[in-house]
């Protein structure tokens, strides 16, 4: 008994203390003694269309060109059905993909990191793609298996964003005074943000053994820690109307609200056109948002685009 008590009051003081740390880093201000760039900007938005028709078409197909979208998918063992709904619908779409699973699995193909806890799954999936991939890809989407991503609007939306600044976005949420992005919608990191979390990876003790916080803070709330402490901020990435394009919720659950908060105007309230993210998925509605977003056609309408995301060279995607 007097072990299951002291088991309980460990705990409680270590949450006590790892939410006080959270709520004093969220109040700390970066400044220019230590020469990080910091952004200003807190909502982040895409270029407006006309910006983009306004180029030559040669602009235009080199602009297309230079996005390099790496993908990392975080699974367990448990989550197989996930794993290849995922594996058969829009991770096609980048321009490179890789699994991070908690064990070995022979089904699919994978990374194993071994590791049951998210934070350390997510820290080696960071590392091996920095260490990696550095040099081919400029833009890093993390996600769990349960997201859908549109990642030509995810492309869309990175025109006029330089990888080599600090970007770091996705859908903000709060921990007591940290602003940071949930994972549940899916995370974007820049190369040069990349590169400053691994900086705090190998040399910031804070950031490389949090075993014992793992399971009081949130894996997201701790990652934003870790960038801010390089002066990278969390960013909402919002469509011209300041619609959530990073979203945590799945497309049905979203249209219900609208019929009960907009029942004169459902799409309109729903969500943005240019949605990058819904989550919560099962893999049925995988492919059913799959077969929504890339098969279906209504004939005799022409979208005109005055971008073209290519696929990959090798690629299978629809």
């Amino acid at each position: 008994m007097l072990s299951e008590c002291s088991s309980f009051l460990k705990g409680v003081m270590l949450g006590g203390i790892s939410f006080a740390l959270i709520t004093m880093l969220g109040y700390i201000k970066l400044g220019h003694r230590n020469q990080i760039h910091i952004h200003e900007h807190h909502h982040l938005q895409a270029s407006s269309k006309e910006e983009v028709w306004k180029m030559s078409e040669a602009e235009r197909l080199k602009l297309s060109n230079s996005f390099r979208v790496y993908c990392i998918i975080l699974v367990t063992g448990t989550e197989v059905k996930l794993w290849a709904a995922v594996k058969e619908t829009w991770i096609k779409h980048c321009n490179k993909a890789e699994f991070f699973s908690s064990e070995p699995l022979k089904l699919f193909e994978s990374i194993a990191v071994n590791e049951t806890y998210t934070w350390f799954m997510l820290r080696t999936a960071y590392i091996h793609a920095f260490n990696k991939y550095k040099d081919q890809y400029n833009w890093f989407f993390l996600a769990y298996p349960t997201t859908f991503a549109i990642i030509e609007n995810l492309k869309y939306f990175l025109l006029g964003k330089d990888p080599s600044q600090p970007f770091y976005f996705g859908q903000i949420t709060n921990f007591g005074n940290l602003e940071y992005v949930t994972l549940d919608g899916g995370i974007v990191l820049s190369i040069e943000s990349l590169r400053r979390l691994i900086r705090v990876f190998t040399g910031n003790e804070m950031c490389t053994d949090l075993r014992e916080l793992t399971w009081e803070i949130p894996e997201d709330s701790l990652l934003a820690v870790c960038l801010k402490s390089v002066g990278v901020m969390a960013e909402n990435a919002e469509d011209d109307e300041g619609k959530d394009l990073f979203n945590t919720k799945t497309i049905g659950m979203f249209i219900k609200g609208a019929i009960t908060d907009y029942p004169k105007d459902i799409v309109e309230g729903c969500c943005s056109d240019m949605a990058i993210t819904f989550s919560s998925l099962t893999p049925d509605q995988m492919h059913v948002m799959m077969y929504g977003v890339y098969r279906l056609r209504a004939f005799g309408h022409v979208f005109n685009d005055a971008l073209l995301f290519l696929p990959p060279n090798g690629s299978d995607n629809d």
